[in-house]
């Protein structure tokens, strides 16, 4: 976040031909970010409130992938969380003052890292119990899920510490910022050490990681003798790479443009308006990919849809028809009517 911050805001960088005034950049971000965040917003936390919810009510954390699971929809609750105050931000300008602007941009990034490393662990985790299986039977515990999590939060706090140190709020011209401020005789290095560090962990290593895995996943799954289970499998694979891919790559080309402009010979205030504008609308795109996660990692999986419709008739419709009786009537006298022997199995079946 801190690099769309710092790309909205008025300034000169080190590495264009002249003096670049970025007002149109600051008008179309006020007009586009607002609603491109609160729709974020609204559909990640949802989903991923309902994974937790879930998870923790019905599946009860009995396995590392729950575990892994957990942490990464935690994970995507706090990279969200802070979408409303960018959102504020892109209109109003900075009005909360050094402290906050420092918490909400360590929330975004340790969010923002947790999420990609938590991918990473899960893509892992199928990797073991598909390949490895018997090795999988004495690894996979809740135990080392629990540890391992833990640890990855520790390393997602470290490779955020950059841009928690070097975001500041501080006035420029009529109104305060919160952008990243790097030391004036290290500006270059930071600006493109925090660039490349993004790419890695968030493109490359997940890439790697996930080309190697499912490589050897599918491999297996081809000698798999359940023709529609492997199908199955093999488009799950395929959908969570290509998603992952589609979301986040575009980003990280634009910052990869931005921080070396004058590499690309990109440095100059058309173009590097151009790329501001671009960072604005591929980092939106790949925001999005918090609301996809609940989607690809727990909502196709028959036991985990089973389980979150008992949660809703256990939690959610039971206290509906209890504040609004007339409804729990109609639906008695509904299902007395048309309750056969082939409806109770039905119901069994999905575990109510």
């Amino acid at each position: 976040m801190d690099y769309q911050v710092a790309t909205t805001a008025d300034y000169i960088d080190y590495g264009l031909s002249e003096p670049c005034q970025k007002t149109s950049v600051k008008q179309i971000a006020a007009k586009l970010l607002p609603p491109l965040y609160s729709l974020v917003f609204i559909f990640g936390v949802v989903g991923n409130l309902l994974v937790v919810l879930t998870l923790i009510k019905c599946k009860k954390l009995k396995n590392m992938s729950d575990i892994y699971l957990l942490n990464l929809a935690i994970s995507d609750l706090l990279f969200l969380l802070t979408l409303p105050f960018w959102a504020h931000y892109a209109v109003y300008k900075w009005v909360l003052g050094d402290a906050m602007c420092k918490l909400f941009t360590g929330l975004y990034h340790i969010g923002y890292f947790g999420g990609i490393f938590f991918i990473i662990l899960l893509t892992i985790d199928r990797y073991l119990a598909i390949v490895h299986a018997v090795f999988a039977l004495k690894a996979r515990t809740v135990t080392f899920g629990v540890v391992t999590s833990v640890v990855t939060w520790v390393v997602a706090i470290f490779a955020s510490l950059p841009g928690i140190i070097f975001t500041r709020s501080q006035k420029e011209g009529l109104h305060y910022t919160c952008s990243p401020h790097f030391p004036t005789n290290q500006y270059h290095f930071w600006k493109k050490f925090q660039a490349l560090k993004m790419v890695i962990l968030g493109l490359v290593l997940p890439l790697l990681v996930m080309t190697i895995c499912y490589s050897g996943i599918l491999k297996t799954l081809l000698r798999c003798r359940n023709e529609e289970k492997r199908q199955r499998a093999v488009r799950l694979i395929f959908a969570i790479m290509i998603m992952y891919f589609l979301f986040w790559t575009p980003y990280n080309i634009v910052l990869l443009l931005t921080t070396f402009q004058q590499f690309f010979g990109l440095n100059n205030c058309q173009s590097s308006n151009r790329l501001d504008q671009a960072m604005q609308v591929t980092e939106t795109l790949g925001m999005t990919h918090c609301c996809i996660n609940p989607v690809i990692y727990a909502f196709v999986g028959e036991k985990f849809r089973s389980y979150l419709l008992g949660f809703f008739q256990k939690h959610i419709a039971r206290r509906f028809c209890k504040r609004y009786p007339i409804f729990h009537r109609e639906a008695s006298e509904r299902g007395s009517s048309v309750y056969t022997r082939s409806t109770a199995e039905q119901d069994l079946s999905v575990g109510l």
